[in-house]
This record gives structure tokens, C-alpha cells and sequence, in this order.
């Protein structure tokens, strides 16, 4: 349907070929704060990228047997499935999407002996909006070659109310 509606508004078939083999690049976002998970989901949305958001590590396997996904970002400390017991999860199922671990403590010991969970960034909180970015663009460009959209959305300071509060 979108290809159809840029073909009457007058965009080129090869314009609209280009928009179907170059799909979004997909990322879940999980963190149990409803704050936070709001904020990097839209930021991320309104960067260009097709984003799904998870409550807990529970939700979030849901999602990871359902969907395929280009990036996982997730928070350490949750309920009932914790961001490692997460990781822990998809590698034992051989699933070797990265991951961005993100935290207000990162277990650096835990992480140091369990190098086989292939962790390929992490974002210490509270991180910038900019550093959220930045860290998503590398991780993606390393992993798939793709270039993902230059900077953040113009309007990223809008967003939300909980922008200061990340950013504090």
C-alpha cells in the first residue's frame, strides 16, 4: 500500500523498489522502567528505525521467538527475566542478534566471564540521547555493513518529558 500511494503521488517505481528492499532495520527495546523504554522507543522510531518495546526479559523472548529483529537493547535489572538471563537465552538458542546491554551498574565481573555472550556495547545510564544513537548506528553498521540513519530526529529534545530525566 505505501509503495502504491508513492507511485500516485508521482515518486518513481525505482524509488519505490528501493523503499521494499531496504526495510527499516528492526530493533526490540526492553527495560522495565516505562519511562525510559518510551523515550528510546520513540527517539529510535523517529530516527528511521521500526522498533518494538518489551516490559521484562519475559516479554521480550516472546517477541524474540516471534519476530526477527537487527538489535536487541536491553536493560540489566529486571523482573522476572533479567537482561543477562535474556542474553544467556538467546545464545543458548544459537541466535546471534547483538545486543546493547544497558545500565546504572554493569556487571563488568559477570560479563568478563561469560565472553561467549558476545555482548557488543553497552550504554552505563543515565546516557544521552546522542550516546543512545551513536551506540545503535555503530553496533548496526558493524553487524549488518548497513548504514542507518546519520543523527538523531531534529526534534529528539521534544519528545518526551522523560528526556531530562534520562539525561540527568
Amino acid at each position: 500500500m505505501t509503495a502504491n500511494k508513492s507511485l500516485q503521488t508521482g515518486a518513481s517505481a525505482s524509488a519505490a523498489l528501493q523503499c521494499q528492499t531496504n526495510p527499516p532495520q528492526r530493533i526490540l527495546v526492553v527495560d522495565d522502567d516505562a519511562d525510559i523504554r518510551r523515550l528510546n522507543f520513540e527517539v529510535l522510531t523517529e530516527s528511521g528505525y521500526q522498533v518494538d518495546a518489551a516490559k521484562d526479559g519475559a516479554a521480550a523472548w516472546q517477541a524474540l521467538n516471534s519476530s526477527n529483529y537487527d538489535l536487541l537493547i536491553t536493560d540489566i535489572n529486571m523482573p522476572i527475566v533479567t537482561g543477562l538471563e535474556l542474553v544467556k537465552k538467546l545464545r543458548s538458542e544459537d541466535m546471534m542478534l547483538p545486543v546493547i546491554l544497558m545500565s546504572g551498574t554493569l556487571p563488568t565481573e559477570e560479563l568478563e566471564l561469560h565472553p561467549w555472550l558476545q555482548i557488543q556495547a553497552t550504554l552505563l545510564k543515565p546516557y544521552t540521547l546522542a550516546e543512545l544513537f551513536k551506540t545503535v548506528k555503530e553496533v548496526l553498521g558493524a553487524t549488518r555493513g548497513a548504514s542507518g540513519p546519520d543523527a538523531p530526529p531534529a526534534n529528539w529534545q521534544c519528545l518526551s518529558p522523560a528526556v531530562n530525566r534520562l539525561q540527568a
